[in-house]
């Protein structure tokens, strides 16, 4: 098998869109927001195996301390995997092998990371990746509404009734000014943890702006029964799976209970489009009580040297670092200035 480039912008995106095994994250609206968000370039290639088509792949190629890395995904890109679109019967093993020749003959990778949701972990194993996760949860869509309000724990139910009984209303967002309504509500849900937020609103902004218009999103806004805005939810979906991508809401109206209220509303606004699994977006214990189910996509990483893994790691490290430091920096200020006022 063999990986060959397919022009980005020359793309016949509605033969791509009709793989069973797609996913929001390798649609042209989500590559193209990456790559916006990101600095990188996206790279589109045709799998072959002869003459016959066997799949396709989809990932990004950027520079990171004078090294030109592929990810499919990229730790920090909000983006929890890629990877391939293949044929029935084409093994991902046999497509991961064509790939890694293509990231450093044709590439000219110094290190590649993959992830798909149809990996197994032998997959990357037997050809000597190093082998991480993505952790989150599944809920099956394939159930009934009933099944689904009923598998949840009891805490939970009495949470998105006591949101129907307050007031709280949930409605669609299609505009531009939602991505800072959202930001300045994550903001107040990182300072109760003493941290700051892991990306800017320039992000949030890039993805309503590409993402909505495809259609390929859900934004919602709960409101309290004055008609304030103090819940925000990104739904990301497309084909089988539903992704939770944000979720934030003010603290002072939690008591109202609209972040149940709205994952509520995502999961049975993404049913009724023909999705079958909603991904819970990564770990956090509080989502068990939705009724979901742990989950492991396979993370493979490679690189052509050594010292390359070592530079990746200390970076990842370095970044949670600065995000303790700013979160710890943030509130420091915001004392001293209670201090002044008083």
């Amino acid at each position: 098998m063999k990986l060959h480039p397919i022009d980005f912008k020359a793309a016949n995106w509605k033969l791509l869109d009709t793989f069973e095994d797609r996913t929001v994250f390798q649609t042209r609206a989500w590559l193209e927001f990456v790559a916006e968000s990101q600095g990188a370039e996206p790279v589109v290639a045709e799998l072959r195996e002869g003459s016959d088509v066997a799949g396709y792949f989809s990932g990004l190629t950027f520079s990171r301390f004078g090294m030109k890395v592929l990810g499919s995904s990229f730790p920090g890109w909000t983006t929890p995997y890629m990877g391939f679109n293949l044929q029935p019967g084409v093994r991902r093993h046999d497509a991961l092998e064509a790939l890694e020749k293509f990231a450093w003959d044709h590439l000219k990778c110094l290190h590649m990371e993959v992830s798909d949701p149809n990996f197994s972990f032998a997959d990357g194993e037997a050809l000597g990746f190093k082998a991480e996760h993505y952790a989150s949860y599944r809920t099956d869509l394939g159930k009934s509404e009933d099944e689904l309000f009923n598998g949840m724990e009891s805490a939970c139910r009495r949470c998105i009734r006591k949101a129907e009984k307050s007031g709280v209303t949930i409605e669609e967002a299609h505009d531009r000014g939602f991505a800072d309504e959202y930001y300045e509500q994550l903001k107040d849900v990182f300072a109760k943890q003493g941290l700051v937020p892991t990306y800017s609103v320039e992000r949030v902004r890039s993805l309503v702006k590409h993402l909505g218009p495809s259609g390929n999103v859900l934004l919602i806004r709960a409101r309290d029964p004055q008609g304030k805005c103090i819940a925000t939810g990104i739904y990301p979906g497309f084909n089988k799976i539903a992704e939770f991508w944000g979720n934030a809401s003010f603290r002072s109206h939690q008591n109202l209970r609209p972040n149940e209220a709205c994952h509520w509303y995502a999961m049975r606004y993404w049913k009724r489009r023909g999705a079958a699994v909603y991904d819970w977006g990564g770990e956090g214990t509080y989502k068990v009580k939705y009724g979901c189910v742990a989950h492991r996509v396979p993370w493979f990483i490679k690189s052509r040297y050594q010292i390359v893994s070592a530079l990746r790691n200390e970076a990842r490290n370095m970044f949670a670092r600065k995000q303790k430091f700013l979160g710890w920096l943030q509130g420091e200020h915001k004392r001293r200035e209670e201090s002044a006022a008083e």
